[in-house]
């Protein structure tokens, strides 16, 4: 056949015939598994068209996508959770199918999500299966005298890193060592003990950190956060709760834009009508919790401001929607400026991490000795324990005071501590002696 004809007929194919639609690249995989399931992402360079299936014997999930194919550069990951193994293939036909070998039955449901924050579009496959949640220990009362229950929430996690420092630190990482040496040190606490609403590197939608505080009948709601801003000389710890109007400010109002975003950029499906019924129903049951927040915010941020200078003297108010649990009092603590260099460095020092530990269980421990609801232990005990065992100076603390607030004497409180005089500085730990 001659050349001319040929170069002829393949200009008239690739002209004359419509163009092949491009598929789109599957560039990563990543695995996150929780104790409520697992989740399956498929970072893609735009939206597509796909289907999610099960087959059994062995238990598996098929993912196909069409038109679609696996960049070559994809690096699929281990197993993990309910997922045993991850497999990837082009097929013919401009079809990718992924397919996820499994410990067992699974129920999958998928979502596409659009760009948010620092990732493109994402498919987003929720594995959940019949595994069972472990608790948290819980710390036995007298018959009839229930503990205190503390939620403490460690803030994004997952897909969702929060924000991330100059020196590379990520938010979810530092609040989780937060938050496990708070729930540590309450559940050390006499009629208390602490849940923790995440555990580990997963994503947990805002919705889902409430409704684990309500399960477990919460008595306080404290979710830990690493401020973050524009501005990196911002500095100083704050304590937040919900507001059921406007924010007290114009940060409080970014803030809480920001972290409500938390849910879009970990992908969560805003498909389902019935979260917007829950929203309201939610928030006609608001007011009656923030007054107690607000009040046992005012504990927490004194103590707050022993071990790190405050970056609001008062409890700020804003549209948190991870603040929105019914009839529980709920804070949103910001330890620290992640965004500034100095505070990313104390964040990441264990030291710090049991300090604001510290400060946060003693703000907590003042409060509910104050005002113990009905039937705990701590109503019941209060006035016959050692209790408060430990209490961090704060600002305008004197040896004297301390003294009077926990029945006790000052050459008692210096004999137990060893101190040669009065003299107690900022952020000091003193020990209460027994009663």
């Amino acid at each position: 056949m001659p050349r001319k004809f040929l170069t002829t007929l393949f200009l008239a194919l690739l002209l004359g015939a419509p163009a092949a639609k491009a598929a789109v690249l599957v560039k990563d995989v990543r695995l996150w598994a929780s104790p409520y399931s697992t989740r399956v992402v498929l970072d893609l360079s735009a939206p597509v068209g796909h289907k999610v299936f099960t087959l059994e014997n062995p238990s598996r999930v098929v993912i196909d996508l069409k038109p679609a194919a696996v960049a070559r550069s994809t690096v699929l990951p281990a197993g993990a959770g309910l997922v045993q193994s991850v497999r990837a293939a082009n097929k013919a036909g401009g079809e990718a199918r992924i397919v996820l070998d499994l410990s067992g039955e699974a129920r999958p449901r998928s979502f596409l999500v659009r760009p948010e924050g620092r990732y493109g579009h994402r498919l987003i496959i929720e594995l959940d299966g019949n595994g069972t949640q472990v608790q948290a220990p819980v710390l036995s009362a007298d018959p009839g005298n229930r503990d205190l229950v503390i939620a403490v929430d460690a803030g994004h996690g997952g897909e969702d890193p929060g924000a991330i420092g100059r020196r590379g630190t990520y938010e979810k990482d530092v609040v989780l060592a937060v938050a496990r040496r708070l729930a540590e040190r309450i559940n050390r606490e006499p009629g208390m003990r602490a849940v923790l609403t995440r555990d580990g590197d997963y994503f947990l939608s805002l919705r889902q950190r409430v409704e684990k505080a309500r399960r477990n009948g919460a008595d306080l709601f404290v979710s830990v956060h690493a401020d973050a801003f524009k501005n990196p000389k911002a500095r100083g710890s704050s304590v937040y709760v919900l507001s059921s109007k406007g924010a007290t400010d114009e940060a409080a109002r970014w803030l809480a834009e920001r972290e409500n975003a938390a849910d879009l950029v970990g992908g969560v499906s805003l498909d389902d009508k019935d979260d917007v019924l829950a929203s309201v129903l939610l928030d006609l049951s608001q007011n009656a919790s923030i007054g107690a927040s607000l009040e046992v915010g005012e504990f927490v941020l004194n103590r707050l401001g022993a071990v790190n200078r405050l970056h609001k003297d008062s409890v700020q108010q804003a549209g948190f929607v991870v603040l929105k649990a019914p009839a529980i009092p709920s804070l949103l603590v910001e330890t620290a400026f992640i965004s500034n260099l100095d505070e990313e460095q104390r964040l990441r020092n264990q030291r710090y991490q049991e300090e604001l530990a510290t400060a946060l269980v003693t703000g907590i421990r003042e409060y509910f000795y104050r005002n113990p609801p009905p039937g705990t232990w701590i109503a019941q005990n209060r006035d016959r324990i050692e209790a408060p065992r430990e209490v961090v100076v704060a600002r305008g603390d004197t040896l004297s005071g301390i003294a009077s607030r926990y029945n006790t004497s000052v050459p008692a409180l210096r004999r137990h501590n060893g101190l040669r005089n009065d003299r107690i500085r900022v952020g000091q730990v003193i020990a209460i002696p027994g009663s």
